[in-house]
């Protein structure tokens, strides 16, 4: 079908696509459902009409080597951000570091397709990383931190961010292998721990991506 080329946001608009007309591919990837009534989720047009499970076994069989953490002890509104963007780069999961309940509506339902893994300390975060040999950084604009435009980002790491205001802990800031900086020009002393989860992201992606791999 020549309307599952492209992303859907530029192919069908925000209502998807409607039922499938007779006959049906039997491939088990579709969803019978789907096909009956139409699909109007926010998925890439190659994955229109697709049950649940069979894109979420497809993303894992391709996700890349780099996880992401985020800070949560005061509650931060920025996870469903950060969960949204680590579907976009196709994130191994992310790490939610503290309390477990966290806004899921920034995540526009994505949390459905993303790996999501808690720990209650930073202690257990790095442990957890430290068993998989997985380097940590942190991305904080602090003292003696490496300029992310200008850092070689380990292939295999977790990438983790602080809370809105605060920045990374301590405990954070100590345990990581190396912490990198985001160059800004402005007034404000920080920016958004969502969009500095996008930015550091994106920057693994130029390093160690395969574009010929994106939508």
């Amino acid at each position: 079908m020549d309307s599952l080329k492209g992303p859907t946001e530029w192919g069908e608009g925000r209502h998807g696509v409607g039922p499938w007309e007779e006959p049906w591919p039997q491939d088990p990837r579709f969803d019978p459902e789907l096909l009956a009534h139409g699909d109007t989720r926010n998925v890439v047009d190659a994955y229109r009409y697709w049950s649940l499970e069979a894109i979420r076994a497809d993303l894992d069989s391709r996700r890349h080597p780099f996880h992401v953490a985020i800070e949560n002890f005061e509650n931060d509104m920025n996870i469903g951000t950060v969960v949204r963007t680590a579907n976009a780069f196709l994130a191994q999961a992310v790490h939610i570091v503290g309390r477990r309940r966290w806004n899921r509506r920034g995540a526009m339902v994505t949390d459905r397709y993303q790996h999501i893994i808690h720990h209650d300390t930073v202690a257990d975060l790095m442990a957890w990383a430290g068993e998989r040999d997985l380097a940590v950084v942190a991305i904080d604009n602090t003292p003696g931190s490496v300029p992310l435009e200008r850092a070689q980002l380990p292939r295999e790491c977790v990438l983790v961010f602080g809370q809105e205001g605060p920045g990374i802990t301590r405990d954070t800031a100590a345990a990581a292998a190396m912490t990198c900086s985001i160059a800004q020009f402005g007034s404000t002393r920080s920016i958004n721990a969502g969009v500095a989860a996008g930015i550091a992201m994106h920057a693994w992606i130029r390093q160690h991506g395969d574009l010929k791999h994106s939508w």
